[in-house]
């Protein structure tokens, strides 16, 4: 018996769609009603689930026990904003669980049940799984599954979770645009190069990709997005219109019930749908509150003007996706539009006229076009060999930079946002504190170069690491994100051979895509700001590098002073000065000082040692930052540790107090394995004392 096909599954906010690839072509599979898309909802009674077409017929008589949405969920926390204003928009409840996470509440079969979004997104996987089993007629298991290109690591382990509970094997996630360029691209492949942008409005979320197809291969150059707008966030401003309408004309107030707003969100729907076509839409329903029939009118011009601001806003991911690809809107040759919301014609007036009236390419389905795409994708991993897949390449990338904290609170970006994945890079740093305990490695994403304005994924420790002098023990961190857009992290002490791994699942809340843009948008405002911080880091870096490795020089390990005359008592001299320097800098935000006086500082010191230097026929300069050598980064943390240490690198570093004991600072050349060489130092550390961080 031939093995069974793979599927892609298009697992949407409002609807989903799956495809499978037999035969030299993708077919999209309808379900058992006909339809080629599903919608996601999912519904309990007193007697059973249903999941799709018929959850949605009877929403409106079972409103608070129909789930709908649930990929605006997954991977969030119950107080994001975005969460809290959804919340109003919904029949059924929504609860926070003891985590922080949301959870939704049901009545089935008579109890209150509560499920998490990962396991409605799973019954709606199970709905499309058995779609395509019904259509193939034999068991499916693997599968490819698309997410917006602007799911965080979070969300994408939450999706990737969803398909495990449906019993699938989720060969790969891909982002939604990628798989839309796919089925854009399949039958160009031979053509001449070409660079496409694809704008992906669904329901529920908002996607803009770049990509260059060339030879078989789609190569992602820029993503941005929203993982928060949608159609169902243009209904939501038609439902607030027509119930205050609704208020005004009959002086009473439906929000309440919530079988009245649901009647009322399906007819805005379909007009939304309606206005697409025609310059006007009617609303009419049938003993809609308390027995009042209600019925109204909606232009298109009041409903483009009510959404307005939606609209307009989805240009900006737009020109961020041009700016980080290094093009410009002439470099474009195609825009392709994917998902059911850009039918809307403002929104392609808009981008219309945003690219000086190049006319749309509307040549795949927005409906199906992704699904189209995880169906090709999940026949090349499963080794299909037909001539239209053999060569095809798909090269995707990760929306956000990844790094880790340094001691002076910095984001030292592992891996940049916009690179290609999967990857993996390593860099190397060394312990800053005399006899550390243990280092805490605390991992971030974001485009801030503070990590305080940036996102906390994670963190974990290394401990019981060999108690060291400080600088004499190497550790090594690498960031491997995988072809799912997932990151591992590892931390490892070379000479224990001691390793701690761990997969980044945030217990917290992740970003949702207003923060992201925010952070982006931040990035510019408070760059003047970051580059006085900066340079403030830069210059503390440079007096206390000088301190540590005249101190270091005169420490003669390698026996280069031996026997010269004088040395014991130039030491007695040399030794006190570093240490008065180093004991100075670590004050430094207490005293808030500044680049110039560090600068001040460093010129002191420079006039204080250059004689003793020169006269063992040394260059401070030479001593100061050793020519041939990696940048050096060091950074420290605090743990619990005594005392407090201090960091050290030719560029930025920092150090801070810890507590107790073993608390620890790094600071170390760093070097970057993989993609490239390390430049500058970085460090770590968090804004409170008791974390034990590397530099």
């Amino acid at each position: 018996m031939a093995k069974a096909p793979a599927v892609g599954i298009d697992l949407g906010t409002t609807y989903s769609c799956v495809a499978v690839f037999q035969h030299g072509q993708v077919e999209i599979i309808a379900n058992d009603l006909g339809n080629r898309t599903t919608p996601s909802y999912v519904a309990f009674t007193d007697t059973e689930r249903i999941i799709g077409d018929a959850a949605k017929n009877q929403v409106a008589t079972n409103p608070s026990n129909t789930v709908f949405d649930a990929k605006r969920l997954v991977g969030r926390q119950f107080y994001e904003p975005s969460i809290q204003k959804d919340m109003k928009h919904w029949p059924f409840n929504v609860v926070e669980d003891v985590d922080g996470k949301p959870k939704i509440r049901v009545e089935y079969q008579g109890e209150n049940r509560v499920f998490t979004p990962e396991e409605i997104s799973s019954m709606v996987l199970t709905k499309m799984k058995d779609t395509a089993e019904a259509y193939l007629g034999t068991t499916i298991k693997d599968v490819v599954v698309t997410v917006p290109a602007y799911f965080n690591d979070t969300q994408r382990h939450a999706t990737k979770d969803a398909g495990t509970i449906a019993g699938l094997n989720v060969l790969r996630i891909i982002n939604e645009p990628t798989a839309a360029a796919i089925a854009y691209g399949l039958d160009k492949q031979k053509d001449a190069k070409s660079n496409i942008l694809i704008f992906d409005l669904g329901g529920g979320t908002f996607d803009v990709s770049i990509l260059t197809i060339e030879d078989g291969i789609f190569e992602v150059r820029s993503t941005s997005g929203d993982t928060h707008l949608g159609g169902e966030d243009f209904d939501n401003r038609m439902v607030d219109h027509f119930m205050k309408e609704f208020k005004k004309k009959h002086k009473k107030n439906m929000s309440a019930n919530k079988r009245s707003v649901r009647r009322l969100r399906t007819a805005c729907e379909r007009a939304k749908r309606t206005l697409s076509s025609a310059p006007q839409a009617n609303i009419e329903i049938d003993a809609l509150f308390e027995g009042i029939d209600f019925y109204s009118n909606i232009s298109r011009a009041l409903f483009e003007n009510m959404c307005a601001d939606l609209f307009s806003g989805t240009l900006e991911p737009v020109e961020k996706a041009l700016e980080d690809a290094s093009m410009e809107k002439s470099d474009i040759n195609e825009v392709v539009l994917v998902g059911g919301s850009t039918r809307i014609p403002k929104v392609q007036k808009l981008l219309t006229e945003y690219f000086d009236g190049k006319e749309l390419n509307k040549s795949i389905n927005p409906d199906e076009a992704v699904a189209y795409g995880a169906a090709v994708q999940a026949a090349v991993l499963t080794g299909e060999n037909h001539e239209t897949v053999n060569d095809l390449l798909l090269l995707d990338v990760i929306p956000l930079s990844l790094g880790i904290e340094n001691s002076d609170g910095e984001m030292c970006a592992i891996i940049k946002r916009n690179s290609t994945i999967p990857t993996s890079q390593t860099k190397s740093f060394s312990t800053h504190e005399d006899y550390q305990e243990s280092v805490t490695v605390q991992v971030y994403e974001g485009e801030r170069p503070f990590t305080e304005d940036n996102h906390l994924l994670g963190n974990f420790g290394l401990m019981d690491i060999p108690l060291k002098p400080r600088g004499m023990l190497e550790v090594e961190v690498s960031f491997d994100v995988d072809a799912n857009g997932i990151l591992n992290v590892t931390a490892s002490e070379k000479s224990s051979g001691k390793k701690e791994k761990v997969k980044i699942t945030n217990e917290e809340s992740r970003l949702s895509a207003e923060e992201i843009a925010k952070m982006v948008e931040n990035a510019e405002n408070f760059k003047k700001d970051d580059e006085i911080r900066k340079k403030r880091i830069e210059a503390k870096n440079s007096f206390q590098q000088l301190c540590d490795n005249v101190k270091k020089t005169f420490e003669d390990e390698e026996n280069k002073l031996k026997g010269k005359p004088g040395l014991e008592t130039d030491r007695k001299v040399i030794y006190p000065k570093c240490k008065e320097g180093i004991d100075w800098v670590s004050k430094y935000k207490q005293n808030n000082l500044q680049e110039d006086d560090f600068k001040k500082r460093e010129d002191e010191f420079k006039a204080f040692f250059d004689p003793i230097v020169t006269k063992y026929g040394l260059v401070l300069d030479d001593v100061h930052k050793p020519k041939g050598c990696h940048s050096h980064g060091h950074s420290h943390g605090h743990g619990h540790g005594h005392g407090h240490g201090h960091g050290h690198g030719e560029e930025e570093e920092g150090h801070g107090d810890g507590h107790g004991h073993g608390h620890g600072h790094g600071h170390g050349h760093e070097e970057e394995h993989g993609n490239g060489h390390g430049h500058g130092d970085e460090n770590h550390h968090g804004s409170d004392a008791k974390k034990q961080c590397i530099h």
